[in-house]
């Protein structure tokens, strides 16, 4: 381990895919001494020849762990096989494996059965964005906060940190709560090109800059939203109500037809807002559709 610091944290590292890979990397730059374990073990040669330790198995690098266990596998259960047999008392688990809020909170209750501690985490960045901070990635924690704070100072190495309650099912809500909205931007990017690709005259990179620009100026609905749900008005601060923007879907779908696009990305969200509006709540913003889809999801 040349060149490690051994006043630094001491990090056990299981899992050396792509994201598992690129911590292991920020961490041994920062000068932590690393052991890694991979079901490949080729995987681990990279960082082993950048100063890092290969163990034999899993269970040997959990025993020799003196530092943090951190835990980036493919789910859930890659975590429970990766570690079925591993003497855990005692030891402080801090898993990154995406996966569901129940699946975090059921795996805390796991961990405190054989004796250890743990931290749920949720990746809000990929690879390339690890080590960088000025990305702008970081890393949701939930469960354990004494745990949390006893590692933050390595935890704070690869991305920035945010520590979002002691249930430990937090940490992968928030994950997919923040991705989900990822994912809708997604959708209602691609229709955007959709409409404007192949039309004469229209630069895709500039059209490019300027939806860029004005879904950041939008990303501040959110506050709204926020404040409406949190105070049971949703009419509060409305400018533009449900009524409103419901009949301007009507130009929406025209232009969709009229351009030879697929509105589908759009009018499952289209038809939330009509339904909410015949039900007499025109005057409001957006958060009367949070109630809509969770009486959905009961439904269902």
């Amino acid at each position: 381990m040349d060149g490690m610091n051994t006043s630094k944290t001491p990090i056990t590292l299981l899992g050396l895919g792509d994201m598992g890979a690129a911590l292991g990397r920020s961490w041994l730059a920062a000068g932590h001494p690393l052991t890694v374990w991979n079901r490949t073990p080729e995987k681990a040669g990279p960082l082993v020849e950048a100063g890092a330790r290969a163990a034999g198995s899993a269970a040997e690098a959990v025993a020799a762990a003196t530092g943090p266990v951190i835990l980036c596998l493919l789910d859930d259960d890659s975590v429970g096989a990766t570690l079925d047999g591993a003497d855990l008392a005692g030891k402080d688990l801090i898993n990154l494996t995406t996966g569901t809020p129940e699946q975090g909170r059921r795996r805390a209750r796991w961990a405190e059965e054989r004796g250890a501690r743990f931290l749920d985490g949720g990746i809000m960045a990929v690879p390339p964005m690890i080590g960088v901070p000025e990305s702008g990635g970081y890393i949701l924690y939930s469960g354990d906060q004494a745990l949390f704070e006893r590692h933050r100072e390595a935890l704070e190495v690869p991305a920035g940190v945010n520590y979002v309650g002691s249930d430990a099912g937090h940490a992968a809500l928030y994950d997919v709560a923040l991705l989900s909205a990822m994912t809708a931007m997604f959708a209602g990017t691609t229709h955007a090109f959709a409409l404007v690709d192949g039309e004469k005259e229209v630069d895709l990179s500039r059209f490019a800059t300027l939806l860029a620009g004005w879904l950041g100026a939008m990303s501040g609905a959110a506050h709204g939203m926020a404040a409406q749900l949190e105070s049971g008005d949703y009419t509060l601060g409305v400018h533009s109500n449900l009524a409103m923007m419901s009949a301007g879907n009507t130009t929406f779908l025209d232009t969709s037809r009229e351009q030879g696009v697929d509105p589908g990305l759009l009018t499952p969200f289209m038809d939330l807002m009509a339904r909410r509006v015949a039900q007499g709540h025109g005057d409001e913003g957006l958060a009367g559709i949070v109630g809509l889809l969770r009486e959905g999801a009961g439904r269902a």
